[in-house]
């Protein structure tokens, strides 16, 4: 398994669960100093990268990019996949195809969490289910050209009512005709949503893709209550070879949050 970090650049999301805040530059520079092997990255858009310069500034750090969060585009441009306007739903749909081609472009993969919207009003449940399988069709046909799969995330009851388990997760990727769609198991919300925690992410097996290393309130792991031991056997159960990505509140502040991060990464994964 391999070390990854989040780094928002969304003024919107301050005081959110992302670690560094610094700017790319700086961010980088000291994720490469702890010895990640990636980062993930949170954009307002493409548009505001300089996919070049962000080139330039990852291969001088020697770390990767997991992974782009497509977060921005609900949070700062209101846009989501289970839309009642077909209008806004193709918006949003176009939204998620830019984070993907900037990404591919990196080998990584593009993330739908918060995008993914959610039933009322005017959308049923069936209904806003069947245009999120409709997104993640779009999204993970389109990531096939970069050899990636697309992440969709269960998120759990507070933050949506699409899909909050994995179990779900896995039914409505299974339900699809493209193969290319994994899972992102972030663990904050898996203590939320989950009876077992390991035992969910052997139902989700081969299709998780990507895991969120977090403790049980959104702090750093090892800074909650959050017992380790049989979801790093679980991952390695079903093969599990992804990053373990820190997407938790910069607590005590970003700089201890992101080595002890690493410290706990290493102890956990250290018979790797």
């Amino acid at each position: 398994m391999k070390s990854c970090i989040t780094i928002s650049l969304v003024e919107e999301a301050r005081g959110g669960p992302f670690v560094l805040w610094d700017g790319l530059e700086k961010s980088i520079a000291f994720a490469g100093e702890l010895g990640y092997d990636a980062v993930e990255i949170f954009a307002p858009s493409v548009e505001s990268l300089n996919l070049d310069s962000l080139g330039n500034l990852l291969d001088a750090a020697g770390v990767r990019l997991a992974a782009l969060g497509t977060g921005a585009g609900w949070v700062k441009h209101r846009l989501q996949l289970a839309d009642p306007d077909p209008k806004k739903r193709a918006d949003a749909r176009a939204f998620v195809r830019t984070i993907i081609d900037a990404a591919g472009g990196f080998g990584a993969m593009a993330i739908i969490g918060s995008m993914q919207g959610r039933s009322e009003g005017d959308v049923d449940s069936k209904t806003a289910l069947a245009y999120l399988a409709e997104a993640l069709e779009d999204g993970g046909q389109h990531a096939s050209q970069y050899n990636v799969p697309l992440i969709y995330e269960p998120l759990n009851r507070y933050e949506t009512n699409q899909c909050c388990t994995v179990a779900q997760g896995v039914e409505l990727l299974r339900s699809l005709s493209t193969s290319n769609v994994r899972l992102l198991c972030d663990l904050f919300h898996m203590g939320i949503e989950e009876t077992d925690i390991a035992d969910a992410l052997v139902t989700g097996g081969d299709l998780v893709g990507h895991i969120h290393f977090v403790d049980s309130n959104r702090r750093p792991v090892g800074y909650g209550h959050m017992q380790y031991g049989r979801i790093i056997e679980a991952l390695r159960t079903i093969g599990y070879r992804g990053y373990l990505c820190a997407e938790a509140f910069p607590w005590p502040d970003p700089h201890e949050a992101a080595r002890q991060t690493m410290r706990a990464f290493r102890y956990w994964t250290q018979s790797d």
